[in-house]
């Protein structure tokens, strides 16, 4: 596959069955509605059917086919370098509580895994958090040693199975990895087979927290519930100014094959050279297949096509027998505080619930965030709601300067992307877009392969920024909030609920 070719679909999607579920068509009543169906959502309301209530999943697109389909699906508590951290922001309780939290949560999908008979080459897999910088050994073996003393079984190591020498690893036996879109498949089937609905194609547009809960979709259709969840990644809801908690970046993901005997055996990740991110899959035959992610950025800024040319080579620089086959994007969401936002919507919220910010680690956290949220609704307790809670302050306040990073941010783009200069529209080459300025407006205008152009209004329908073509994946991106939208304005990705504007041109 060429550096230069657009992005394949990804290859959880493309290897898995292509099952549908109708649009909402008639009003309903359930006892709880969760609007999206990724992991979150979907671990949400399997719990929530099993514990004996009516539910439905609204999903704006498919199941499984966003975020979490586009995932490296890595099921680990081990998250880079969290637990130093954590035990110094929340003492070491809370780094407890965290590991406790997460590995509950893994150890609750190999059982689900085990009870469905799943096959979702679901591989128990040591994960690795490594750097070569020798400067960084310190700060790994305090890691290590946080994690241990949270409860994982951790250690520091010099030794991996990566084919380059590393300073040194935190190692955490015990991980695994799977396919996410079988996996949740198969738990959409068992939710459907025990009572639940599944909607696609149902866009939620507006919540009335009144009792019952009154959902608006864009198929006209009303739900009511007696509790709401609000799990599609970033939440389109924000009732307790979450978005300023939030921000979202990209990340980019090579995969191909590579002789089985060259499988590292493990899940590894680095927090240099702008992130990288190792594990292999099940291929055919006597291949695996390599998924490596990294090179972050925020969407809508920078070349989504350099990047993509810079994370191959580094793959192929490490694994000189990678056969590239797939190329895809995916999205995270990162909390100002470092802890993921599970709980109440907002200080006064009764019956509406959010799952987000999970900084990367979706799967794991996704899992939690099903457990705890299925918890919360049906009355049990957990020791870990306080941790997650998102109306939690101390935490917020004492990661005030992330919080003011990300907000100087935010401005900087609302204002500062309304002053870069504009190129006129007869420079534009088939396949590329650009923002341009038409009868005193700010178009969003793509030209096709035939040369035929497609103009949309430049103005995100979140909160008014400007959005950036991108041209690996050809698509519209708010730098504010990571709102994306194909080249005819229609939404891909939230917080946004309403397409960009047609305009002509």
């Amino acid at each position: 596959m060429s550096e230069n070719e657009q992005v394949s679909s990804s290859y959880w999607i493309q290897t898995a069955p292509d099952g549908r579920h109708p649009a909402l068509a008639d009003e309903l009543d359930v006892d709880v509605a969760v609007i999206g169906a990724g992991i979150a959502g979907l671990c949400t309301a399997w719990e929530l059917t099993r514990a004996g209530r009516s539910v439905a999943v609204l999903e704006a697109g498919r199941v499984a086919a966003g975020v979490t389909g586009h995932t490296t699906a890595k099921v680990t508590a081990l998250h880079t370098l969290v637990y130093d951290k954590l035990r110094r922001t929340r003492g070491p309780e809370g780094a407890r509580l965290y590991a406790r939290s997460q590995s509950e949560a893994i150890e609750r999908a190999a059982g689900i895994v085990e009870e469905l008979g799943i096959d979702c080459a679901w591989e128990t897999r040591s994960a690795y958090t490594y750097a070569c910088d020798t400067g960084r050994v310190d700060e790994l073996r305090a890691e290590a040693r946080a994690a241990a003393e949270a409860g994982l079984p951790a250690s520091f190591v010099t030794e991996t199975g990566l084919p380059f020498p590393v300073a040194g690893a935190v190692r955490v036996t015990g991980q695994a990895q799977f396919h996410p879109r079988k996996y949740l498949l198969a738990l959409a089937a068992d939710l459907i087979e025990h009572g639940g609905r599944i909607y696609e194609d149902t866009a939620v547009l507006g919540l009335d927290e009144g009792e019952p809960c009154r959902l608006s979709t864009t198929t006209g259709a009303t739900v009511r519930a007696r509790d709401v969840v609000v799990a599609t990644h970033y939440p389109i809801f924000d009732r307790a100014l979450l978005f300023a908690r939030l921000s979202p970046r990209r990340e980019l993901v090579v995969a191909g094959t590579i002789p089985a005997d060259q499988d590292p055996d493990g899940m590894f990740i680095t927090p240099d050279e702008g992130i990288r991110s190792v594990r292999t899959a099940p291929y055919e035959g006597d291949r695996r297949l390599l998924v490596v992610t990294g090179e972050h950025f925020t969407p809508g800024t920078g070349d989504p096509r350099a990047r993509f040319a810079h994370l191959t080579a580094w793959a192929r620089e490490h694994f000189p027998d990678l056969d590239v086959t797939h190329r895809w994007a995916t999205q995270d969401t990162d909390p100002t505080d470092t802890v993921p936002l599970v709980g109440p919507l907002h200080p006064g919220a009764r019956h509406t619930y959010v799952a987000t910010g999970f900084g990367g680690w979706g799967m794991s956290g996704g899992m939690m965030a099903g457990r705890l949220l299925a918890a919360q609704i049906t009355g049990e307790e957990c020791a870990w709601s306080g941790l997650y809670d998102p109306r939690r302050l101390r935490p917020a306040v004492r990661e005030a300067p992330s919080f003011l990073r990300t907000q100087a941010k935010v401005a900087g783009h609302f204002v500062g992307d309304r002053l870069r200069p504009v190129p006129p529209v007869e420079a534009l080459p088939p396949g590329e877009g650009a923002v341009v300025r038409a009868d005193g407006h700010r178009l969003a205008v793509y030209r096709d392969d035939d040369g035929s152009l497609h103009a949309v209004s430049a103005r995100c329908t979140h909160l008014g920024c400007l959005v950036a073509f991108n041209g690996a994946e050809r698509a519209w991106e708010c730098p504010c909030h990571g709102s994306r939208f194909d080249t005819d304005g229609k939404v891909i990705q939230g917080p946004a609920t309403k397409p960009l504007e047609r305009r002509d041109i």
